[in-house]
Parts: structure tokens; C-alpha cells; sequence
């Protein structure tokens, strides 16, 4: 039985703008186009009590509130907190299937034993996700599939956790309207809803020979199958390679600087050696710890010196953002990831001007190569 989850943060790019100006905290705030011909692109939640939401007309929106707050788009700093969001979720499962900036699949089967019970996972989550984007809230579905754990996701909006298990489906389905139902747009539903069939589990119990009449034999197929909460479409990851990590799940817990640094060093070798099999290079890093006595899971990520495949430079890298974590708490995983990728050709003429580097990537890869020949117990001493 899969477990999915379904990540949806909430009034996504008002919220944004709420954080980044805390004179907008608890106003009416849209963000979207002209008064006069724009539409809204978001709205935060104090604006939808009046009726404001997403693709409305904005003179119809500032109609329901005259006295919102209009804010042009900043796609860049959506986009930024978009990729703080993204990096969390890469950090609990390898299949993250992103739907938009502000909302992903992922499949989280066979993951309680490394994160707890669901419900567990998700408050995990919702917090990682909150101190990566310095205050942003999210909503989680958790459901044995993705069509239910979107619907999920939607029914304790702002900041809450949704879990459909297995066995319930079609109970919790069943009283919601089949606008809910993905495919069913506002013509479908008006030709249903002439049939007086208002509900999903109307549909369910609807004659498929009535149905088919109505929508066509596919549709008839697809709604029932979803009316009945099944759903067989798997999560496909990015296919796009966003980074490369390695991390380590510890027999005994360890604590302070100098036993992090030597696991912290063990997966920049790693990673490096990735990157320099996939002739990539990256510009930017970043380190994982997660403590044993609260489970909590912790990153920070900064920017490279220079574009680099080499462990020295992505070392001192994650080395430098350790200042920022506790590191006299027990912790049971360390990870070090590369991120913000690019190929060899393209860094051809910085490394130019980087002799170090080109010094130290020199080296590792002879020792790639003695590695692959005599195997890995050759390594790099401190330096």
C-alpha cells in the first residue's frame, strides 16, 4: 500500500508577501495585475472571507473588499522561497513530483521507520518547511493515493494535516461535491448536476450505462474509478538531476564539531565523486544533521566560492554552515548535498582563473581512479 503525501502551502505567493512586509500581517492583501483589467493571481486568507480568490476579475475582487491591499507579482521571490520549499522536501523522499511553485507529491512508502508514523512525518515537515522559509505555513494531505491525498490536503486549510487511510475512502468522499473530482470543469458538472448527481458518491452509485450517456464511456470510467477513491498513478520525480547528496544514518549517535565534521567530511567525498562521474559541477551546498531525542531534521545551504566537483571546497562549505546548527545535542544523521548544477563546459573558463581548485579536482581524480581499480578504502587524508 503506497503512502503519499500531498504539500500545498497556503495563499502561497500573498503569504510571501506577508512575511517579507509585516505591516501586511492580518490585512486583506491580493497579489495580481491592474485594478482595471488584471485578474487576482493570489489572495491571502483575510481577503477570502469577503469572497476574493484566485483568477477572479480584479475589479470584481476589489468590489467584495474595497479596502485590500494590491501587490504586484514578484515571481523572483516566489520562485526563491519555491526552491527553500523544494530542498525540504528532497530531503524526505527521492520522489517529489512538483505541480506548481507551491504545492508537490511525494511518495513516502516504507519511510516510518526512518521518520515515524505519518502523522509524525508531516509535523516534522510542516516544521522543516517553516524554518527553511521563515514562516511560511503549509497544509498536508497524507492518503493511500495522489487523487486523495490532494483532496486531502484542501480540507484543514491554512496549516493543518489531512490524513485519509486506507478503508475510508469512499465514506469521506462521498458528501463532496463532484467538483472536486480532477477533470470534472464547470460544464461537466452542470451536465451531471442536471442528472441530479451533486455528490462523489453520487457517482459511485450511479449506473455506469447513465453515466456513460452523459460524460462518455472514458469519462464514466475515470470518474467512477476516483468516486471510488482509486487511483493508480505513481509519483514521477523531476527528471531534471537538482542535486546530489549523500548522507548517513548513524549506529550510535554522535555529538559535537570535530565527530560531525569527520561524518560531514566522509559525504562531501561522496558527493564530489558523484559530481565529478556526471561532469558536474556546483555552485551551491548544503548540510543536513538530524537530532535523535526531538527527530527533527535540520539544513542550511549556502553558496559555493566557486562552481567546484572537488570534496575540499564542498567541505569547507558545509563546514562554514555548522556554525549555524546545535552541535552538542545527540544526532543520528548527517548529510551533505550539492545543489544549483551545472556541467564541465560551462565552468571551462572560470576554473581558469582558479588554480587551487583545478589543483585539488587534479588529485581526486586520480584517486577515482585508484579507487576504482583498487577500491574505496583509499582515501584523502585532513587537511
Amino acid at each position: 500500500m503506497r503512502l503519499i503525501f500531498h504539500v500545498d502551502m497556503d495563499a502561497f505567493f500573498a503569504s510571501v508577501e506577508q512575511r517579507d512586509h509585516p505591516e501586511l500581517r492580518g490585512r486583506p492583501v491580493i497579489v495580481g495585475g491592474g485594478k482595471k483589467r488584471g485578474v487576482v493571481a493570489a489572495a491571502s486568507y483575510e481577503v477570502r472571507k469577503f469572497g476574493v480568490h484566485s483568477a477572479m476579475p480584479m475589479v470584481r475582487a476589489l468590489r467584495k473588499c474595497p479596502d485590500a491591499v494590491v501587490i504586484k507579482p514578484r515571481m523572483s521571490h516566489y520562485a526563491a522561497a519555491s526552491k527553500q520549499l523544494m530542498a525540504v522536501l528532497d530531503n524526505y523522499s527521492p520522489l517529489v513530483e512538483p505541480l506548481s511553485l507551491d504545492e508537490a507529491f511525494l511518495d513516502m512508502t516504507g519511510t516510518e521507520k526512518l521518520f515515524g508514523t505519518p502523522l509524525e512525518t508531516a509535523a516534522a515537515l510542516k516544521r522543516d518547511i517553516f524554518e527553511a522559509t521563515d514562516g511560511l505555513t503549509c497544509s498536508v494531505g497524507i492518503a493511500p493515493n495522489k487523487f486523495l491525498a490532494k483532496i486531502a490536503s484542501d480540507l484543514d486549510k491554512p496549516d493543518g494535516v489531512t490524513f485519509i487511510r486506507h478503508g475510508t475512502e469512499r465514506q469521506t468522499l462521498a458528501p463532496m461535491s463532484i467538483r472536486k473530482i480532477w477533470g470534472v470543469g464547470k460544464k461537466t458538472a452542470k451536465k451531471l448536476e442536471s442528472r441530479m448527481l451533486h455528490t462523489i458518491g453520487d457517482i459511485a452509485e450511479a449506473d455506469f450505462i447513465k453515466l456513460a450517456g452523459i460524460v462518455g464511456e472514458r469519462s464514466a470510467r475515470h470518474l467512477k474509478q476516483l468516486a471510488r477513491g482509486e487511483d493508480d498513478r505513481p509519483v514521477v520525480a523531476d527528471r531534471e538531476r537538482k542535486s546530489v547528496g549523500a548522507e548517513t544514518t548513524l549506529s550510535e549517535d554522535i555529538r559535537g564539531r570535530q565527530q560531525i565534521e569527520k561524518h560531514l567530511r566522509a559525504q562531501c567525498e561522496r558527493v564530489a565523486r558523484e559530481l565529478r562521474k556526471k561532469n558536474l559541477r556546483a555552485e551551491s551546498a548544503r548540510v543536513k544533521l538530524r537530532y535523535s531525542r526531538t527527530f527533527r531534521l535540520k539544513t542550511r545551504q549556502g553558496p559555493m566560492p566557486t562552481a567546484a566537483d572537488d570534496s575540499r571546497t564542498l567541505f569547507e562549505t558545509t563546514r562554514r554552515l555548522l556554525d549555524t546548527l546545535e552541535l552538542d545535542e545527540p544526532i543520528r544523521l548527517v548529510g551533505a548535498a550539492a545543489f544549483d548544477l551545472i556541467a564541465e563546459d560551462d565552468t571551462v573558463q572560470l576554473a581558469l582563473f582558479d588554480g587551487e581548485r583545478k589543483q585539488n579536482a587534479k588529485l581526486e581524480k586520480t584517486l577515482d581512479a585508484i579507487r576504482d581499480k583498487f577500491g574505496d578504502k583509499i582515501g584523502r587524508g585532513s587537511q
